[in-house]
C-alpha cells in the first residue's frame, strides 16, 4: 500500500447469495472507501440485477463501469489472466468467495505483495474476538491471508458507519414536515401515519400469517409497510391481490401497505421514519442498530439451526432484561417452539419505550468502537 492513502487502491470481490444483504454491505463499504478515505475502489460483483434494486445507477448489461466514483467489474467467471499491475493494494473477499485463480496467482508476482483480507461476517458470539485479524498462510504461493471480522467490541473491525449518518438521521427525526413528506411520496396516507408505523424486510419463511393475525386483532392500529418483492407469496394472501407498490389492504387494526423497492439512502429514511423495523440478514440488521428505533431481526438460516446460536449471543449482548423483545425474536426466528401470538405482540408492544432507551446506550457502545472502513484501513497499514 502506498504512503499517499490518495493513491491506495483496493478490490473488493461479492458474490451475491442473500440477494441485497450481501451487496448492500460490498457497496457501503466501497462507497465509504472512495468519499471518505480516497480509496480507488474496484468492486467485482456477480450479480448486477440485485445491485440495481438497491443502486439504480448501476447498469445491469454493462461489463465494467463506474458508479459514484467506484469502478464495478461484472464478475461473470473465475476465467481469466492477470497481471501484478492489475493487482489492487488491498484485496478483499468478501465472506470467503473464490478470488480467481489467475489473480490469486498474479497476487503472488506483485511487488509488494497485496495486503489480502478475507472480510467475514457479523456476529456477536465470544470465538470472534479470537479470530478477528489471525492470518492465514497460502498453501502454495508466498501469500498470507487475513481474517477481518465486523462485531461488537473493540476486539474486533466494529460496525460500518459513514461520516454524518447519525448528524443526518437526527435533523431527518427532528423534522416531522420531513418524515411525513417522504412517506407520502411512498404512497403512505396521513391515516396510515396515524397508526403504530412499522417496516417490514425478512425472508419469505417469517411466520406472517401469525404476526399478520396479531397485529389484525391488536389493540392498537398498525401501518405494516412492505417493499415490494419482500415475503411475496404471505404479503399477496393477506391483500387477496399482487403485492405491487400501491396495494394496500386492512383487516381488523391492521393495514398493510406495499412500497416500492428502496435505495440504500431511502432505506435508511424509512428506518428513521418507522415506530419499529423489522430486518433481515446483516446489511439492514446493522442500518437498523444506527436508525434508533426498536428493531426485530430475521438471520439469515443456517444448517443445523447454527444461527439460533448467533441469535442467541447477539440477544444476550444487546437486549438484555427486555424479555418481551427476547421472547419474540426467538419465537420470530423459529428458535422457540411456540407461536407468534397477540400475547406475544402485547408483550412487546409494552417493551418498546425500554428498547428505545436501550437504543441509545447500545450507540454510545458502537461508536467507542470506532468506524469499520477507518479501523480496516489502519489494519491493512499495520501488515505493510
Amino acid at each position: 500500500m502506498h504512503n499517499d492513502q490518495r493513491s491506495t487502491t483496493l478490490a473488493i470481490f461479492c458474490k451475491v447469495v442473500d440477494n441485497f444483504g450481501d451487496i448492500g454491505i460490498c457497496w457501503r463499504l466501497a462507497r465509504q472507501l472512495r468519499r471518505e478515505h480516497g480509496v480507488a475502489v474496484t468492486l467485482w460483483v456477480d450479480d448486477l440485477a440485485s445491485f440495481r434494486r438497491i443502486w439504480p445507477a448501476v447498469a445491469v448489461d454493462a461489463a465494467m463501469q463506474i458508479v459514484d466514483g467506484v469502478r464495478v467489474v461484472h464478475w461473470r467467471d473465475q476465467e481469466g489472466t492477470f497481471l501484478p499491475s492489475d493487482v489492487a493494494d488491498i484485496v478483499i473477499e468478501f465472506f470467503g468467495v473464490d478470488i480467481p485463480p489467475g489473480y490469486i496467482a498474479a497476487m503472488a508476482q506483485r511487488e509488494p505483495r497485496p495486503v489480502w483480507i478475507n472480510y467475514e461476517g457479523l456476529s456477536a458470539e465470544a470465538w470472534v474476538e479470537g479470530c478477528h485479524a489471525l492470518p492465514s498462510m497460502h498453501p502454495r504461493l508466498k501469500l498470507t491471508k487475513h481474517f477481518f471480522f465486523p462485531g461488537f467490541t473493540d476486539k474486533t473491525g466494529g460496525l460500518l458507519r459513514e461520516q454524518g449518518l447519525l448528524d443526518a438521521r437526527d435533523r431527518f427525526q427532528a423534522d416531522p414536515a420531513a418524515r411525513a413528506g417522504f412517506l407520502a411520496r411512498l404512497g403512505v396516507t396521513t391515516n396510515d401515519m396515524a397508526a403504530l408505523t412499522v417496516s417490514l424486510f425478512c425472508y419469505p419463511h417469517a411466520p406472517l400469517a401469525e404476526l399478520f393475525a396479531a397485529w389484525r386483532d391488536g389493540g392498537r392500529p398498525v401501518t405494516c409497510l412492505v417493499p415490494q418483492g419482500v415475503a411475496r407469496e404471505q404479503v399477496g394472501a393477506f391483500l387477496g391481490a399482487d403485492p405491487v407498490p400501491g396495494a394496500a389492504a386492512t383487516r381488523g387494526n391492521l393495514t398493510v401497505r406495499v412500497i416500492p423497492f428502496l435505495s440504500q439512502d431511502d432505506y435508511d429514511r424509512l428506518l428513521w421514519s418507522c415506530d419499529l423495523n423489522f430486518v433481515r440478514g446483516e446489511d439492514s440488521w446493522v442500518r437498523a442498530q444506527w436508525a434508533g428505533r426498536p428493531f426485530i431481526w430475521h438471520i439469515y438460516p443456517q444448517d443445523e439451526n447454527l444461527h439460533h446460536v448467533k441469535l442467541r449471543a447477539f440477544l444476550q449482548k444487546y437486549a438484555a432484561n427486555l424479555h418481551g423483545l427476547i421472547d419474540f425474536s426467538l419465537r420470530w426466528n423459529g428458535a422457540d417452539g411456540g407461536a407468534v401470538d397477540t400475547r406475544l405482540w402485547t408483550s412487546l408492544q409494552a417493551d418498546l419505550p425500554m428498547i428505545a432507551e436501550r437504543n441509545i446506550e447500545w450507540q454510545t457502545l458502537m461508536l467507542a468502537n470506532g468506524d469499520l472502513v477507518s479501523n480496516l484501513l489502519d489494519f491493512a497499514r499495520s501488515l505493510r
